[in-house]
């Protein structure tokens, strides 16, 4: 770390510039040949006794006070340091730059020279005759300039402060206006006070820009910038071409961005005037919570905040969500949706543009209309829970209502479509679109309306909305409608009770479990919140449940793979009569799955309770299981590294979610390879959700008599006391970690040299610095080491013997996504194979019994 205090020079050697011992306070003294050795002495001791008397913090230097290589400023109030650093890996190139005082790892928010280092420590921060900074290069011989402010306001007196904002600025000594601050010129890195945007008045565009590597702070090929051209919206480019939009601001968010909402820790704004266009947040008086807005080397848009606990940057927030915030993925009048597949599809009254291009998902020529347009015969269909399409040949209106916003886009030929500009209080302002409609996407929650402009006959068509036709038409068309809905409604409410009526009577004759009758479910139709299934359909589906349909089998029962009449394919969970699990974990399963949502969870489309049987459909996954490829030796050769260390990062994030993003907080209970499902592109989704629990935030561990799992993967403290914890999946997580970089099962594990399991053998080998030797054979013409060796410490992180040592899932996620240096791990649990039978043998109330394959819950003593 660059900013330790120098030391006190020789008495001999020219005596230049020091800081107090605690590196707050320091004293100029005079290096004159010509003053004698007592009157050196004299001054120096003067010297001291006013830095003692009138210390003050050194936040601040002028002209004659340059900051060398070695020197540093500190803020007044501690909070960032200015001074020279070489990032990590690097030990020549040498930077000017801040970064926070107190919190470890040099977490750099801002880099005057990044791409243009100094390779030696020669540099010299001044402040030149011009009266601007200056960064000069050997400035003892023949110095040359490497960067400048560059500030046209002239100045008689400069002064250079670092700001506890983290801003350095440049002013007239006892004048508080700023002639330059290096918020003005920001690195990757947006911190609270600080205007990202546009300057319409001086020209000035603050954008990011990220970095080239973490360890490699020069400017790299990705931006983060306000694209001013109709309503402003913010743009993330890699080199010319655009990668995410935010989409517009709507009063409350950007229209893309709806995890931007009012939360504890800040407060942001965006601003359009006549003078400004800028985004720009605060953080909250009442928080100690230290936070920033960074582009990383990926491009990737994240808010870090700062962990005490962990003592790491912990990912509060990212922008981009998915798939579907690629920019125009889906091309012109395309819409994509993340849980639809596939995931883009044209608006109704369109149809793609290249058909042939369209079904080989290739979908950037976009959709046209069936269709063409007629002007005065126009009308406007709306969609809702959008993120609204790019901005750039738009305009706005701030007064506009509603319909004066209709009325303007009727109007107007070349007008494609309409909607609010403010969506508070009821909706306020007026943005109109008048070119083709790109980068759509449907979203979950916080999206918005839109008016697109379609010919009458689609309209009419589709029943969506009304044209510009006269009002006898329109009267005509509601009298009709309103009789027809009243004639469905009125059938519909007969077939129902025929059909109740019918179905009651055979479930008396049946004997079996009727959905509605069922003591045991009918309190709980509601909460399973899931589309039902009829019992013909999923048998037809299945070849009446065939043998040859059957693809995989569980605790739960047999997993058939089935087709519905529209081609989709389903894989269809069926609860055998010989299963030890039963009607609890059916409904546990189908309530806590049906209210999660996660690219890195499977998805639950319905259920089927009907003539005694219980049954689940979900997504069908083509790739099978985790387990199915890395403990098969010719299966294992398909995931080279770069995959492995793909699924880990998945399977953490879907954790992560379960355990503190998702509406019910969800602890798995049997994590395990068998139950990680793996889609087309091998994205690793959980699965299994038949022993999850839910818990509040104010639980940290339950106990149980009934414990349940699978043997190899249960934490000790469950296994032993029957606790468990959000820390139950973290070792089991651990577990598949160690197993997905070995290739091998923990259960059943054996090596000549030892009779270690897997957890035992990856820990000696960790020891013994032999982590590589670790690794499946398979993988190690493809991987990463660094890599590996993070992920072997990560693993055995989290499968130490402590709960209370093990890291949360928001913590592995962040130390799988940065490249800071990582904590020792301790012992691991159940260490050796003979642990587990030692525990069987001690008195404890909990008696146990697993299977190495299938998840059990009854558990007994054998």
């Amino acid at each position: 770390m660059v900013y330790s205090a120098v030391d006190f020079m020789d008495s001999k050697l020219p005596l230049d510039l020091f800081f107090s011992p605690h590196g707050h306070h320091r004293i100029l003294v005079s290096n004159s040949s010509s003053m004698g050795c007592w009157a050196h002495a004299l001054f120096f001791c003067s010297s001291v006794f006013l830095a003692i008397t009138q210390s003050r913090a050194v936040d601040t230097f002028n002209s004659s006070q340059p900051i060398a290589d070695g020197d540093t400023i500190v803020s007044a109030g501690d909070t960032f340091v200015l001074g020279f650093f070489s990032p990590r890996n690097s030990s020549t190139n040498r930077y000017l730059g801040i970064w926070y005082r107190n919190i470890p790892g040099q977490a750099v928010v801002w880099v005057a020279n990044r791409d243009n280092p100094i390779n030696d420590s020669t540099g010299l921060l001044t402040i030149n005759s011009q009266g601007n900074l200056a960064l000069l290069l050997n400035p003892n011989n023949g110095s040359s300039s490497v960067w400048s402010s560059n500030s046209s306001s002239p100045a008689r007196n400069p002064v250079a402060q670092l700001l506890d904002s983290g801003n350095l600025v440049l002013r007239e000594a006892g004048d508080d206006n700023f002639l330059w601050q290096s918020f003005d010129h920001p690195s990757d890195t947006l911190l609270a006070g600080m205007k990202l945007g546009l300057d319409k008045r001086t020209g000035l565009d603050r954008y990011l820009t990220s970095s080239k590597a973490a360890d490699d702070p020069s400017s790299g090929s990705f931006t983060y910038r306000i694209d001013p051209r109709g309503y402003p919206e913010f743009i993330q480019s890699e080199g010319s071409t655009e990668r995410y939009r935010t989409g517009p601001w709507n009063g409350l968010r950007f229209s893309g961005t709806p995890y931007l909402r009012a939360n504890p820790i800040y407060r942001f704004q965006f601003v359009v005037s006549d003078q400004e266009i800028y985004y720009s947040y605060l953080l909250l008086g009442n928080t100690s919570t230290v936070s920033r807005l960074v582009l990383n080397q990926n491009g990737i848009i994240q808010r870090l905040t700062w962990s005490g606990d962990t003592q790491g940057w912990v990912i509060y927030v990212t922008a981009q969500m998915d798939f579907c915030d690629r920019y125009a993925l889906c091309g012109a009048y395309g819409s994509c949706n993340i849980r639809s597949s596939p995931v883009c599809n044209c608006l109704r009254g369109f149809v793609p543009k290249a058909p042939n291009e369209w079904n080989l998902v290739n979908w950037s020529n976009g959709c046209v209309r069936q269709t063409a347009l007629n002007c005065s015969a126009d009308g406007f269909v709306k969609y809702s829970g959008i993120k609204l399409p790019e901005t750039r040949r738009s305009s706005f209106n701030v007064s506009m209502s509603l319909d004066e916003c209709r009325g303007n886009c009727l109007r107007s030929c070349n007008c494609t479509a309409y909607a609010n500009l403010d969506i508070r209080d009821r909706g306020s302002g007026c943005l109109l679109w008048f070119s083709e409609l790109i980068d759509i996407r449907e979203l979950e929650d916080s999206g918005q309306d839109i008016y697109i402009r379609m010919a009458a006959s689609e309209i009419e068509a589709t029943g969506d909305s009304e044209t510009n036709s006269g009002s006898s038409m329109r009267k005509e068309i509601i009298i009709l409608i309103v009789v027809l809905s009243t004639g469905l409604v009125l059938i519909g409410l007969a077939l129902i009770f025929f059909l109740r009526s019918f179905r009651q009577k055979k479930q008396r004759e049946l004997g079996g479990v009727d959905l509605e009758e069922s003591t045991n479910l009918s309190t709980n139709k509601d909460d399973l919140e899931l589309p039902l299934f009829d019992m013909p359909t999923i048998a037809l589906a299945t070849n009446s449940f065939s043998l040859s349909n059957v693809v995989g089998e569980g605790g739960f029962g047999p997993v058939y793979k089935g087709v519905l009449k529209d081609g989709q394919e389903i894989a269809v969970k069926r609860l055998s009569k010989e299963s030890k699990q039963g009607l609890g974990e059916f409904k546990n399963e189908a309530k806590h799955i049906a209210k999660l949502q996660h690219r890195n969870l499977v998805k639950l489309l319905g259920c089927c309770i009907q003539e005694e049987e219980m049954i689940l459909i979900y997504e069908f996954m083509p790739n099978k299981s985790l387990d199915y490829f890395i403990f098969n030796e010719k299966q294992s050769t398909l995931l080279d590294w770069p995959a492995r260390y793909q699924i880990i990062n998945g399977i953490a994030r879907g954790l992560l979610y379960l355990h503190q993003d998702s509406r019910l907080r969800i602890i798995h209970r049997d994590l395990k390879a068998g139950n990680i499902l793996l889609d087309f592109e091998m994205n690793p989704k959980i699965s299994d959700f038949g022993l999850a629990r839910s818990f509040s935030e104010s639980d940290s561990k339950t106990n149980t008599r009934k414990v349940v799992g699978t043997y190899g993967y249960m934490s000790p403290e469950y296994a032993i006391d029957g606790i468990y914890s959000v820390k139950s999946d973290v070792f089991s997580f651990g577990v598949m970690v160690l197993e997905i970089i070995s290739g091998k099962r923990n259960r059943g594990f054996s090596h000549p040299d030892h009779q270690l399991n897997l957890l035992g053998h990856a820990w000696k080998l960790y020891q013994e610095g032999r982590y590589e030797e670790l690794m499946d054979k398979t993988v190690r013409n493809s991987c990463d080491l660094d890599q590996v060796s993070r992920s072997v410490n990560i693993g055995l992180l989290c499968v130490q013997r402590s709960p209370e040592d093990r890291p949360t899932m928001s913590s592995v996620v962040l130390m799988l996504s940065c490249e800071g240096e990582l904590p020792q791990p301790k012992e691991p649990g159940f260490y050796g194979e003979r642990d587990f039978v030692e525990v069987g043998n001690s008195s404890t109330s909990n008696n146990v019994r697993c299977s190495a394959d299938y998840s059990l819950t009854e558990i007994e003593a054998r």
